[in-house]
């Protein structure tokens, strides 16, 4: 009960109700017309909530506790992962997982955030709160794929890079934007996928890619809503955290309609939480055909796109600041 989302009562109720309806029914009612008619009703009521979720239900899904995350599709997708441990200088953060991995027929640099499902091990992982040592886990790990022309792969799921005073002394802000600069030049191909939360800084220190594409109810926002309600607002309630969801224009379809990513990666009926096993088989499907797409291209010519392509985004209108503030709308956005 504790992992249920409020807008889906409706939809457990229906569930529980079939499936009661199912156990009590002989083999020949099983199929009967009824029975049809409410799977048929559980589909339709499934996808009018999940094509309308709001951007604060987007960000419920985006954290549910059976949400699949890099683990899991380490297990569901790679047929080989080898993790490699430690930053050389300070330990082995968790919260960052790293390793060589195998994908059909590529080996690649599989680097990813892990925030754990039970509370030990989101415990251990920090709730996916990477500290200074995993970033510099991950940069390490990527100059190395790079030296032996490995593309890599970065599953971006983290509220945010961790917030403690011990982070910022051992130097989290310069390695989050040395991370920026060296993702900028590698020499490889690199595909960066959000697939759950992308949080502030944490999740763009490894999403520097060629690709970089979201799960269809991921989210991926220069701050939480809660932090950005707190801004605003002085505080983060019920009703200023939907406020803020949907002034940072934080979801898959309005960072797709305003050129931040490349491709929204559909989700199974009700979430990914529903079928991760489906949701792992779509994912492989576009991780391939990247690989495919990317193996092609000319390391010249590959840098300079991803240069490109993090040039173009955003909107410059010259002589602004001479004519006065923009006025709602005259910069084409809501």
């Amino acid at each position: 009960m504790a992992s249920r989302l409020p807008f889906e009562k409706e939809i457990y109720e229906m569930e529980e109700l079939l499936a009661k309806l199912e156990a009590d029914a002989s083999g020949r009612l099983r199929n009967s017309e009824e029975l049809r008619r409410m799977r048929r009703e559980l589909i339709s009521l499934k996808k009018k909530k999940y094509n309308n979720l709001t951007p604060w239900e987007t960000v419920q899904v985006a954290r549910h506790i059976d949400r699949p995350q890099t683990v899991d599709y380490i297990d569901l997708i790679f047929d080989e992962f080898v993790e490699l441990h430690g930053d050389r200088a300070i330990g082995d953060d968790r919260a960052l997982r790293t390793g060589f991995a195998r994908l059909g027929d590529y080996r690649v640099m599989l680097i990813g955030h892990q925030k754990g499902h039970t509370l030990k091990e989101k415990g251990e992982c920090l709730y996916g709160c990477a500290h200074p040592e995993g970033y510099r886990k991950a940069l390490n790990r990527m100059i190395l794929a790079a030296k032996f022309q490995l593309p890599i792969i970065a599953l971006i799921d983290t509220p945010g890079a961790y917030p403690g005073i011990g982070a910022e002394e051992r130097g989290q802000a310069q390695l989050i934007a040395d991370s920026l600069l060296e993702m900028s030049r590698l020499p490889t191909p690199i595909i960066c996928v959000v697939i759950g939360e992308g949080g502030s800084g944490g999740a763009l220190a490894i999403g520097i890619g060629d690709r970089v594409s979201m799960l269809e109810h991921a989210y991926y926002s220069v701050i939480s809503p809660e932090g950005c309600a707190g801004i605003l607002w002085k505080v983060a309630t019920e009703e200023t955290k939907p406020l803020a969801a949907q002034a940072l224009k934080l979801t898959s379809k309005d960072l797709a309609r305003l050129g931040i990513i490349d491709d929204i990666i559909p989700e199974p009926l009700g979430g990914a939480h529903r079928d991760q096993r489906d949701m792992a088989n779509t994912l492989k499907t576009y991780l391939l055909r990247y690989l495919r797409e990317l193996r092609a291209v000319p390391r010249d010519e590959l840098l300079e796109q991803r240069y490109q392509k993090f040039r173009q985004m955003g909107m410059f209108l010259e002589g602004a600041g001479d004519n006065g503030p923009l006025t709602p709308g005259q910069d084409g956005s809501d």
